[in-house]
């Protein structure tokens, strides 16, 4: 219902191709119809599926609650949990975190892998993450349209505003930073994926402007680490900017108008009542690091 594709829903059943399309071919039969179709973006639920659904997914929700551990003692049950989170966030949280696990005397490791991905969905579903932190418009945007349906459940730890940062020594340090200057500028760029295009060149595009991006990294801290020792700008989280550039900056706002960045923990709603994830997830909100 949620994955549209046989392959997709395979890969999180941990099930073959094969044996998830002849189940599904035995579930039509059993049923007289079919309960998807073919699209052009993949298989969407038919009018029985649709109406099965909340009644199935109930259920599953029943037996996940049947299934889980009674309670769980951090003092004496032991576990591993995987966190996976940009540098960032990485170095805001994960010291609350180690601090928490200590003052509590928990059996917990925490094993923290690099975010990649403004889709986290894939590491959720095959268990390489039991949380996922960070921001993730285009997963927020499916959510949204599956509503009920989602398999994934999420809360907002932290929103901040995109500001322009120097070094001190910058020729645009002690100037206004307008439009006209800060396009002639030469720039670094955070960049997930690579790209030397982000939000700040779509706004600029509107107006008909560009900037020249002269380097890509993918870590706030390096863009922090070149600007601090340059006279290029970057555009940095302003709750992040202390965190990512070693020594004094000027912090100015940007000329252009761009939505902030939103900072969520995004977990599968199966574990929504696992004990183990519970305490893990109000660690990390009341960690407080986010505020």
């Amino acid at each position: 219902m949620t994955e549209g594709s046989v392959t997709r829903a395979a890969e999180v059943l941990a099930m073959t191709q094969p044996a998830a399309s002849h189940a599904l071919k035995r579930l039509n039969a059993w049923l007289g119809e079919p309960l998807f179709q073919r699209s052009a973006v993949g298989m969407t639920p038919g009018a029985r599926a649709t109406a099965l659904w909340p009644q199935v997914r109930a259920a599953l929700q029943d037996l996940e609650r049947v299934l889980a551990p009674g309670d769980f003692d951090p003092g004496r049950d032991a576990a591993e949990f995987r966190l996976a989170m940009s540098d960032a966030s990485a170095g805001v949280l994960v010291p609350a975190l180690v601090a928490a696990v200590e003052r509590e005397a928990a059996r917990a490791d925490l094993r923290v892998a690099p975010l990649t991905t403004r889709d986290p969905r894939t590491l959720l579903h095959a268990e390489e993450a039991d949380l996922a932190i960070g921001y993730f418009p285009a997963l927020f945007s499916a959510m949204l349209a599956e509503g009920e349906r989602s398999l994934l459940r999420h809360v907002r730890l932290h929103q901040t505003p995109y500001v322009c940062v120097m070094r001190p020594q910058h020729p645009l340090a002690e100037q206004e930073l307008t439009l006209e200057r800060y396009v002639q500028a030469h720039h670094v760029l955070v960049s997930v994926s690579g790209r030397a295009y982000a939000e700040v060149d779509e706004a600029l595009a509107r107006l008909g402007r560009r900037r020249r991006v002269v380097l890509t990294v993918n870590q706030y801290h390096l863009a922090g680490r070149v600007v601090a020792q340059s006279d290029l700008l970057t555009v940095l989280p302003h709750s992040y900017v202390t965190g990512s550039v070693p020594g004094p900056v000027v912090v100015r706002p940007l000329p252009v108008e761009i939505g902030p960045l939103t900072v969520d923990m995004v977990w599968l709603a199966r574990r929504d009542n696992d004990p183990a994830h519970r305490w893990l997830r109000e660690r990390v909100l009341g960690a407080g690091v986010f505020s």
